[in-house]
């Protein structure tokens, strides 16, 4: 199990040089990756982009580029010249966002996700193969039919003979898609312990296309926090939850209240929301069980957490992508030693 480092949004609390030094440790400690983030402040291909000349060995993922955000064709070349920026350790990981930021920031309709995510990464495959991308389906249309635009391909190589492409997806059908179309898979707030629920869907995706999931990597964000302080560590997760299980999207369309609910917690996760999104958000952190915390992060003690990588190998996981939950660079630094040393 390969271990990568999640920076998160950028100029959130720690500066950039804070944030490089995090990266170059990452790098020196073994760690195979580093993700960078965006919602609706920094963006990730800048943020990639710039480490990409102060790194030469950790590959860089996009965790995730907003599909709302930008064409496939942007994707592409995106993709393409990080691709080369970085000597070939481009990782494109994408994602439908959600209706409120892809509705209220980028002015696009979310709808028909399915399939507009399928469409969306064939005509990325096509780009980087520098086919000409001529591609009519049902969300895209490549050229526009009525007008002057002809079918172009992508001027410049990537590196890699084929750069990966890892799908942010949480949903049953979603997940399925991923084992489908995709290389990789990006779940938050996975549990290990359902992964036979959450297995047979990558698989039956795969088996759409006529592949096996021999070489697809499954790659979690997981929240981090190694301390002898059981609770505290807990505590520090708290807010994230609380924010994702009950503040992220609307109350009728939260992807990851909906992901707990089939965790078994159905009552837990109505009760978070309610609290959470009425702005008793102490309530709502309070609320969450210690189970809960348990099995979706990485938290408290160094045997804990030994075990808990145990249970995340035997779960097939291919890549640990990590976030360090600490206040300042020096204790994230200890939280990515400590963690290599434990997974060694």
């Amino acid at each position: 199990m390969k271990l990568g480092v999640h920076i998160g949004y950028w100029g959130l609390g720690l500066t950039s040089e804070d944030q490089l030094k995090i990266v170059q440790e990452a790098e020196r400690l073994g760690y195979d990756s580093v993700w960078a983030a965006e919602a609706y402040g920094s963006d990730t291909a800048t943020v990639l982009g710039w480490l990409a000349g102060q790194t030469s060995t950790i590959r860089l993922g996009s965790g995730i580029f907003q599909m709302p955000g930008r064409s496939p064709a942007m994707t592409a070349m995106t993709a393409a010249t990080i691709d080369q920026l970085s000597h070939g350790r481009m990782i494109c990981g994408i994602g439908s966002s959600g209706p409120q930021v892809a509705e209220g920031w980028h002015g696009q309709r979310f709808a028909k996700q399915l399939q507009r995510t399928r469409e969306y990464v064939a005509v990325i495959r096509m780009a980087l193969d520098r086919e000409r991308v001529e591609f009519h389906g049902e969300t895209l249309q490549l050229p526009l039919p009525d007008g002057p635009g002809k079918a172009l391909k992508l001027t410049i190589s990537p590196v890699q003979e084929r750069i990966p492409i890892y799908l942010a997806a949480i949903g049953p059908k979603n997940t399925a898609l991923a084992g489908e179309i995709a290389d990789g898979w990006i779940p938050t707030l996975f549990s290990p312990e359902h992964v036979s629920e959450l297995r047979p869907l990558l698989e039956e995706g795969a088996a759409r296309s006529g592949k096996s999931l021999d070489d697809f990597d499954i790659a979690p964000t997981v929240s981090l926090c190694i301390t002898d302080d059981l609770e505290g560590a807990r505590n520090t997760m708290r807010p994230f939850v609380a924010l994702y299980v009950g503040g992220m999207g609307s109350r009728k369309q939260n992807f990851y209240n909906q992901l707990v609910q089939r965790y078994g917690y159905e009552a837990e996760a109505k009760t978070i929301q309610d609290l959470y999104l009425e702005g008793k958000r102490d309530e709502a952190m309070a609320a969450i069980p210690d189970s809960l915390i348990d099995t979706v992060s990485l938290c408290g003690p160094k045997d804990l957490v030994r075990e808990r990588l145990a249970i995340y190998r035997d779960a097939g996981v291919g890549t640990l992508g990590v976030t360090p939950t600490a206040f300042n660079a020096a204790e994230r630094l200890e939280q990515l030693r400590l963690l290599a040393e434990l997974a060694a």
